[in-house]
């Protein structure tokens, strides 16, 4: 029977997965800790925010819907104290790829020979549409780096083999919030449109402002459809990505102001979708979550299909329209092909096996599960849970009394000018060892202290954010003068 290869330290070999999940905003929390659910079942979940710009608010957490047995916020280095105090079975990095290259060197450095170390995973969040080959090498040395389709899957492994760097990480998923109930229509016509927009796509006032108008103008051309003007963060929040113009400020100056039926919405992603007739977006991953429940999905080409937009990511789906043409009635339908490829093919196409969640389910549940899937896949391909290759891979790796080190594509000797900076960044020396003071000694801070610095981090980020969405717009307004 597969074990863990933390099995010798536990008194009963069925106990669960001890799992880690170290991200660095609301979304990347979410895809950290519901891929961890699907690679192991019944784990325990340990969380950390990674401290920095977009670490996420208990609003954004709470709205996300995905809870921890335990959640703390930490740095780089004192992530690493963790992981070689806890001695996790599984560490998933939900990071930007610069901190998941971070946190690759400080493991090898943790365990620079063959060890009981836990296994690495990462991956991305959703769509990869830029910095393929950065984003990808900075993830490189990860023991499995996931791939949310068949056609990720491809690329990745054609960067890695390009560089001569090992592309057997790689293995093949699905973005692991998809699900909720399949589309069922009311009707041929769209009576609830839902205009998902992101934070720095597009970037400029002027087009924002625009997209904001057309949902309007939408709204007010057919008074029998809501308009649900789906936004990620609250003011004072922030995601991934930097919004220098929310749209909250923008729906203020919308001539005439928004009509009764067009309004700004919050809340998580598919919950919205519950609701929706019609997802409007320019490249949002929300029009993936659409398309595999089979809701009409319209990304939009009215700025034009360019790279800077992501909207090129979607050419092939069936889905690229203009806001004239959804004014006229178009309800865009995706491309059977481009949907198997891409990993979303609608629920009643490929239903996403369930998992088993056993509170007692540890790696032997992990391997017995993978088996399963197995044996269902060569039954039936179609039914088979996309995440077994990527659990049959983890049960083996668990198995095996001791893991080889981390070994990143990026050393001093590949990247000497380009590997020091990304590990200073996170207050790690060139060797991957933290830097004198990166990790708090000692005995733990007085509760006072602990609030004080709560506080004044608070304090910190909100004159950021300030910053990045008053000051910097306007210093950029008076230089084009």
């Amino acid at each position: 029977m597969p074990v863990s290869n933390r099995s010798a330290q536990r008194s009963a070999p069925r106990s669960p997965l001890r799992v880690a999940v170290l991200a660095d905003s609301d979304t990347r929390w979410k895809w950290g800790a519901l891929t961890a659910r699907r690679l192991a079942p019944g784990h325990r979940l340990t969380g950390h925010l990674l401290r920095g710009r977009a670490t996420p608010t208990a609003r954004q957490l709470g709205e996300v819907g995905v809870r921890a047995d335990r959640l703390t916020e930490v740095t780089c280095a004192e992530f690493l104290a963790d992981i070689e105090r806890e001695r996790y079975d599984v560490v998933v990095l939900a990071l930007v790829g610069g901190a998941v290259q971070a946190v690759l060197h400080g493991v090898r450095a943790l365990w620079p020979d063959p060890a009981a170390r836990p296994v690495i995973v990462t991956g991305y969040v959703g769509v990869v549409y830029e910095k393929l080959a950065d984003g990808l090498l900075l993830r490189h040395g990860a023991d499995l780096v996931l791939a949310n389709s068949r056609h990720d899957a491809q690329r990745f492994r054609a960067v890695y083999e390009g560089v001569g760097a090992d592309a057997g990480c790689v293995t093949e998923t699905v973005l692991p919030f998809l699900g909720g109930a399949a589309y069922e229509p009311a009707g041929s016509r769209a009576t609830t449109v839902v205009f998902a927009v992101q934070p720095s796509v597009p970037e400029s006032r002027a087009d924002r402002a625009y997209l904001l108008e057309r949902a309007a103008g939408h709204a007010r051309l057919h008074p029998d459809r809501e308009v649900l003007v789906k936004l990620r963060s609250r003011p004072g929040e922030h995601t991934t990505h930097l919004e220098e113009q929310p749209y909250q400020r923008l729906a203020a100056k919308v001539p005439g102001g928004l009509p009764a039926n067009c309004r700004l919405a919050y809340g998580n992603m598919g919950e919205v979708l519950d609701g929706a007739d019609l997802l409007v977006t320019v490249s949002s991953t929300a029009a993936l979550e659409s398309l595999h429940r089979g809701i009409p999905t319209a990304v939009l080409t009215d700025l034009g299909i360019r790279e800077a937009l992501g909207n090129h990511h979607f050419l092939g789906s069936g889905c690229l329209a203009s806001w004239d043409q959804l004014d006229a009635g178009l309800l865009p339908q995706g491309d059977p092909e481009w949907l198997a490829a891409q990993g979303v093919a609608p629920l009643a196409t490929t239903p996403l096996a369930t998992t088993p969640r056993a509170a007692g389910a540890g790696a032997a549940d992990v391997a017995e599960a993978a088996a399963a899937d197995t044996a269902g896949a060569a039954a039936d391909d179609e039914a088979a849970d996309v995440f077994a290759a990527a659990r049959a891979r983890l049960a083996a790796l668990l198995e095996l009394p001791g893991l080889p080190p981390v070994a990143p594509y990026y050393t001093l000797t590949t990247a000497p000018r380009y590997l020091p900076g990304i590990l200073a960044r996170h207050h790690l020396a060139a060797d991957g060892t933290p830097l004198p003071g990166a990790a708090r000694e000692g005995a733990e801070p007085s509760r006072l202290r602990r609030r004080l610095r709560s506080h004044l981090r608070d304090a910190a980020r909100g004159l950021y954010r300030h910053g990045v969405q008053r000051v910097a717009p306007l210093i950029r307004r008076m230089g084009e003068l």
